[in-house]
């Protein structure tokens, strides 16, 4: 029956394209709104106001993480490394801001939590084909087996 099937590889980049996408966009909108809505120092205010250790610091730096993160989630660039700042920024998230009102939300940290998941599943299964990380990653391959291509020449798929 095929809903016990193992996926293929293209399923499987395809499920991840649509985690980096679905996800990239969230916090890609979370960072712009940081950086372009409220503005830098405003943002090092609030953490301030919630507690958050090196405010002056930390908002910033979350702030960026989240829209570069973000953006490089949506291409597939530096796919890992993205996703561990942002599982970093989640972490910080539920432990600062939102664990004290419980799991639900509005104010509880279960879509902190989730983001914190997604952010994980993309360290350990990389971006998939459908990627920068995975051109990169096929490029690299051809080229280490001998497959140059002469300049101006295109790459057979």
């Amino acid at each position: 029956m095929i809903l016990f099937r193992s996926s293929t590889q293209r399923q499987l980049s395809i499920a991840l394209a649509i985690l980096r996408i679905t996800v990239g966009a969230i916090f890609i909108a979370h960072g712009a709104q940081k950086v372009f809505t409220f503005g830098l120092g405003n943002v090092a205010g609030m953490f301030g106001q919630m507690g958050i250790p090196l405010a002056g610091f930390m908002g910033p730096v979350v702030a960026l993480v989240e829209l570069f993160a973000g953006i490089a989630l949506v291409l597939g660039f530096l796919t890992r490394l993205a996703a561990l700042g942002l599982a970093l920024d989640m972490l910080g998230a539920i432990r600062f801001v939102h664990f004290k009102g419980g799991f639900f939300l509005p104010k509880g940290y279960e879509f902190a939590f989730a983001l914190l998941g997604a952010s994980l599943a993309l360290i350990f299964a990389g971006a998939g084909n459908f990627s920068i990380d995975g051109w990169l990653t096929s490029r690299r391959r051809s080229l280490a087996n001998g497959n140059q291509d002469s300049p101006g020449s295109r790459h057979a798929a």
